[in-house]
């Protein structure tokens, strides 16, 4: 293995657990009640514009648009809950430690946002400069584009790396890349079905937690 790639959102920062919490609970308000497991394997992973996109398309069916602010409620919402609540992942950065070669970070989170997560929870010195968002390529996750472009900027061949992904999204991105993917399932919104859902996904193995992550590269 050349590389070690982290997806952010649920692998290294407990994230998801707080933006799904809001997300449904404000969705729920205009008549969009997901269950849980569709709610994740849809739309975890994905970049902003496709979510909002993908909702946006859900409302106009179910017979009430959503307004045209709602984004961005949603958003302000979010991230009140996270300048208070956010936290790093237990044992990311013995997983970083174990690993001899190149570190990178490829999220679907807006560049600024996810730069500023990685600071909230103290991990952005670990991982920068190779801090790379789902704004810098065309297509989000589950395309290939972000895992491609990371390669490119940390000069492994793609066959050569390894990914740490939460998301069937992410890992059918990480599969699409022709990398190894390995599921995680130590975030707090990982419920008992996902990690099968990440195997169904392409994932090679799933771990969950970072300290069985260091083992394996151990």
């Amino acid at each position: 293995m050349d590389a070690l790639i982290f997806d952010c959102d649920g692998v290294l920062v407990d994230s998801e657990t707080i933006s799904i919490a809001v997300e449904r609970e404000m969705l729920s308000g205009w008549g969009l009640d997901y269950p849980f497991e569709t709610f994740v394997s849809r739309f975890v992973g994905l970049h902003n514009r496709d979510f909002h996109a993908a909702l946006a398309a859900d409302a106009i069916s179910n017979g009430r648009p959503l307004p045209e602010d709602f984004a961005d409620q949603l958003q302000a919402q979010i991230w009140r809950r996270f300048e208070t609540d956010l936290t790093a992942i237990g044992g990311v950065l013995d997983a970083v430690a174990a690993f001899a070669g190149a570190i990178a970070v490829a999220s679907s989170s807006e560049a600024a946002k996810l730069v500023r997560k990685l600071q909230l929870t103290g991990l952005h010195a670990a991982f920068a400069p190779h801090v790379y968002s789902s704004d810098l390529v065309t297509n989000g996750k589950p395309a290939p584009d972000l895992f491609l472009y990371t390669a490119r900027q940390i000069n492994a061949r793609p066959e050569n790396c390894v990914v740490i992904e939460d998301s069937v999204n992410g890992v059918k991105a990480a599969r699409a890349a022709g990398m190894t993917a390995w599921g995680f399932v130590g975030g707090g919104h990982a419920d008992a079905g996902l990690g099968e859902r990440l195997l169904s996904a392409g994932a090679h193995r799933v771990f969950a937690s970072h300290a069985q992550i260091a083992a394996a590269l151990s």
